[in-house]
């Protein structure tokens, strides 16, 4: 609980850089509890943002408010076929185990109960320059406003530049290729998702049901070979009795997991979401860990606000522990089951156990290491001519 606010010389105790789904929670977190926040957002809310929308209802546990308002559609069953064909099928545990959501929707549902908390928004506020000014932070905006806070969240997303340029998050950050597409129309299997393994090299692609139509995307995760997605997107929507035309495609990079980093800067400054390269480098998973590390973040700068000088540092190793670990065979995983694409299907997603783990790591309920040795074993050991 804020016991320290800001002098009359600063604008905020905490600048938020991002209103993002990773922003937004931290801003709600530490305007909660009582902190001088702003919210700062390049664009005007709601807008679009390109993203599949698949997100473990897990993180209602996050939350002390009701999420099922930003919610689309509830998954119950998940469907993964190679090459549009040989399909396995299975029902993930519990009563709402994963959700569809739109990033217009929930972002602006979450800078909402932000702002219900006393955060400012500021939109059409694209942050230019981040820089250290004896014991607080100045933020130049484009708007041409300069603002300052003892502290300051770097949520602004894959692009961001301001983690390399304080030493904090991935110094080198992996991208991922990935292209979406929205179609409106009729949806016959409202609840099931579906995952594809066998047209994309090096990745797959999905199809998710929303309200009135359904959220497509192609993505590749290893490798440096272009993203062939047109060739990809000619055989999957016809698949599912759409014209291979259907839909404005939307390419954006996927800032995926490379490492464990450092995500805080001693001076009271931490990155988060996108930005901190969090990203599922197996499944693209990426709005469970930026809720998790707007909400970690908040944590900790709530008592480092308060006086715990070294508070920032359990952030770094919270989020190693509650998301880096599992990522890290996440992404060993990937390396192996995206070379040997084929092997991985019939070795690893047909058998018997499998896609009910799968479903239990995109539920939330398990982490790649608890099944990452056995399956990584199966595959290099098993492996033949693709």
């Amino acid at each position: 609980m804020a016991s320290a606010p800001a002098g009359p010389a600063l604008d905020a105790d905490v600048i938020v850089v991002g209103a993002g789904a990773a922003g937004a929670a931290a801003a709600y977190h530490l305007a909660a509890r009582g902190w001088r926040v702003r919210l700062l957002e390049a664009g005007r809310l709601p807008r679009a943002k390109p993203c599949g929308g698949g997100m473990a209802a897990s993180v209602q546990g996050l939350f002390p408010f009701d999420l099922s308002p930003a919610v689309d559609r509830v998954i119950t069953r998940v469907r993964f076929t190679w090459c549009l064909e040989d399909p396995v099928i299975a029902d993930l545990p519990g009563e709402a185990p994963f959700w569809i959501v739109r990033r217009s929707r929930l972002d602006h549902f979450l800078v909402e109960q932000a702002v219900g908390c006393g955060a400012d928004l500021l939109e059409a506020s694209a942050v230019e320059e981040i820089t250290r000014e004896g014991d607080h932070w100045r933020v130049q905006t484009s708007a041409g406003r300069r603002l300052s806070a003892r502290a300051v969240v770097i949520a602004d997303g894959a692009h961001s530049v301001f983690g390399q340029q304080l030493g904090i998050g991935s110094p080198q950050p992996r991208f991922a290729s990935t292209v979406s597409v929205e179609v409106e129309g009729e949806v016959l299997e409202p609840d099931t998702a579906h995952f594809e393994f066998g047209l994309v090299r090096h990745g797959f692609s999905w199809a998710f049901p929303r309200q009135g139509g359904l959220s497509i995307g192609v993505g590749s995760f290893i490798g440096r070979e272009p993203l062939e997605a047109e060739a990809v997107l000619g055989r999957l929507l016809p698949s599912l009795g759409l014209p291979p035309d259907s839909g404005e495609r939307r390419v954006s990079p996927l800032r995926v997991w490379d490492g464990h980093h450092r995500l805080h800067h001693d001076g009271g400054a931490v990155v988060v979401g996108d930005a901190a390269s969090l990203v599922d480098p197996f499944l693209a998973e990426g709005l469970r860990p930026a809720l998790l590390s707007g909400t970690r973040a908040a944590e900790a700068l709530d008592r480092w606000l308060g006086g715990e000088a070294r508070a920032l540092e359990g952030y770094s190793e919270r989020m190693r522990a509650e998301w880096g670990q599992s990522m890290a065979w996440g992404r060993r995983i990937a390396q192996v089951f995206y070379r040997l694409p084929r092997v991985g299907y019939q070795l690893g997603v047909k058998r018997p156990t499998a896609p009910r783990r799968i479903a239990q790591i995109l539920s939330g309920e398990m982490g790649y290491g608890d099944i990452a040795q056995r399956v990584i074993r199966r595959l290099m050991f098993n492996r033949s001519p693709n």
